[in-house]
C-alpha cells in the first residue's frame, strides 16, 4: 500500500497532467491566434499588417431571435479562409460604403465559412444604419467585402476557471469562447441577460451546453425577472451552478456599458475582467484641449476635451467622410503634416502612424495638428 506522502505526489501529478491535458486541448479549440497567450488588449496593436479584403457571398441569412439575423458569409468553392480564434471580429463593408464590425459566432475549425450575428438597432437606441443594412440588404446570394479576422479580445488557455458574463447581442464572442472551453472540459459558467428570451439569440444551446436548469448557465430575462444581480452570481450566491469567483478566474464580459460596470464593481480582488464593449469607452475623452489646422482648406478648429477631432473637422467639413467611429475601419485616416500624433485606434500600421492618423479617435500630443485636409 503506497505510504500517504506518495499517495499526495501521485494525487497532485494527476490533478496537474490533467489541468496539462485540459490547457492543451482548449489550445488546439482556440486555434493559434497573433496574440496568443495574450489577455485582452488594453492598447493598440501597431506594427500589425492590415487584413486583405475578402468578397464572401451570404450564403444564408436567418432569424435566430426576435430582431436577430444570422449570416453564414461563404468564399470561393475550395480555398479555405484566414483563420480565427474565439473573441474574433469582422469588418463588414456594407452596400452604402459603412464599415461595422460583427464578432464571428460560427466554428473556427470551419475554414469554408464565416457566421456572424446581428441586432437591429434603430434610431432611437443610437442606431446609425448599419445593422438595418445587413438585416434588410445582405441577402442569400449578396457579395459583401470583408476584412480581418482580427482579434482584441482574445481567450486565455490557462485560467483556472472562467465566467462568461453577456448581455443580449454581446452573446455573440462568448458562444465560440464557451464551446471552446467546454469541448475542453474547463470549469465554467455563464450569466446570460436579455430583455426577453425570445429576443436572446442561441439561448436552446446554451443551455444545453450548460446542463439545463440550474447548471452552468444563468439566463436572466428582463421582462420575467428584472435585471440581473450580477454580484450575487460572481459570489455564487444567485442561481446557478458554481463556487464565488476567486482569483485566477479569467473573466470575459460583452454587453452594454451598465452591464461592464456592475461586473468590474462586483468582481473580488485579484480579479480582472476581459471587456468587449458595443461602443468606446470614452474615446472622445483628452485632458487637453488643442487647435488642428485643415492646410488645403485654410481653416483652423478647436478639439475640445470632451470631443474628437472628427467632430470638429465635419462641423467645418461636413463631407470629409467616416464610418465605425472607433478605430477599427480606417475611413478617417488622414495625412499628418505637422504636430505629435496621441495614436488610439485598432488598426494602423507603425509605418502609417508615421505620418498619419485617424481622426474619430486618435487626439494631439501637444496643443497643435496640421492635417492635409
Amino acid at each position: 500500500m503506497p505510504l500517504p506522502h506518495l499517495r499526495t505526489a501521485r494525487t497532485a501529478l494527476l490533478v496537474t497532467g490533467a489541468a496539462l491535458l485540459t490547457r492543451r486541448a482548449l489550445r488546439r479549440r482556440i486555434g493559434a491566434s497573433p496574440l496568443w497567450p495574450l489577455p485582452a488588449l488594453e492598447e493598440p496593436v501597431s506594427g500589425q499588417p492590415r487584413s486583405r479584403a475578402l468578397t464572401l457571398r451570404v450564403a444564408r441569412h436567418e432569424r435566430v431571435a426576435d430582431g436577430v439575423v444570422q449570416l453564414r458569409l461563404e468564399g470561393r468553392p475550395l480555398a479555405a479562409l484566414p483563420a480565427w480564434a474565439p473573441g474574433a471580429h469582422l469588418d463588414l463593408v456594407l452596400p452604402s460604403g459603412l464599415v461595422r464590425q460583427y464578432s464571428l459566432c460560427g466554428d473556427p475549425e470551419d475554414t469554408s465559412s464565416y457566421t456572424v450575428a446581428t441586432r437591429l438597432i434603430g434610431p432611437d437606441e443610437g442606431g446609425r444604419g448599419g445593422s438595418r443594412e445587413v438585416h434588410e440588404e445582405l441577402r442569400e446570394g449578396a457579395e459583401v467585402e470583408v476584412r480581418g479576422p482580427r482579434n482584441r479580445f482574445p481567450l486565455v488557455d490557462d485560467a483556472a476557471s472562467y465566467v462568461f458574463v453577456a448581455g443580449g447581442i454581446g452573446i455573440t464572442p462568448i458562444l465560440a469562447m464557451v464551446r471552446a472551453v467546454d469541448a475542453a472540459g474547463a470549469d465554467w459558467r455563464l450569466l446570460y441577460c436579455g430583455r426577453s428570451r425570445a429576443s436572446m439569440p442561441f439561448l436552446e444551446e446554451l443551455e444545453k451546453l450548460g446542463g439545463g436548469e440550474g447548471g452552468r448557465v444563468s439566463v436572466v430575462a428582463e421582462d420575467v425577472s428584472g435585471r440581473p444581480d450580477v454580484g450575487a452570481f460572481l459570489t455564487g450566491a444567485g442561481t446557478g451552478a458554481g463556487a464565488g469567483t476567486e482569483a485566477g478566474t479569467a473573466v470575459y464580459v460583452c454587453g452594454p456599458e451598465g452591464l461592464m460596470d456592475a461586473v468590474a464593481g462586483a468582481l473580488p480582488e485579484g480579479c480582472s475582467p476581459h471587456l468587449e464593449r458595443f461602443a468606446p469607452a470614452a474615446s472622445a475623452g483628452g485632458e487637453s484641449v488643442f487647435e488642428v489646422e485643415l492646410r488645403r482648406s485654410g481653416r483652423t478648429v478647436t478639439v475640445g476635451a470632451d470631443t474628437t477631432v472628427l467632430a470638429a473637422v465635419r462641423a467645418e467639413l461636413p463631407h470629409v467622410p467616416y464610418s465605425c467611429e472607433q478605430g477599427f475601419c480606417g475611413t478617417c485616416q488622414h495625412r499628418v503634416l505637422e504636430g505629435e500624433i496621441d495614436h488610439r485606434d485598432e488598426l494602423l500600421t507603425d509605418g502609417e502612424r508615421d505620418d498619419s492618423m485617424l481622426i474619430c479617435v486618435s487626439r494631439a500630443r501637444g496643443t497643435r495638428l496640421v492635417l492635409d485636409l
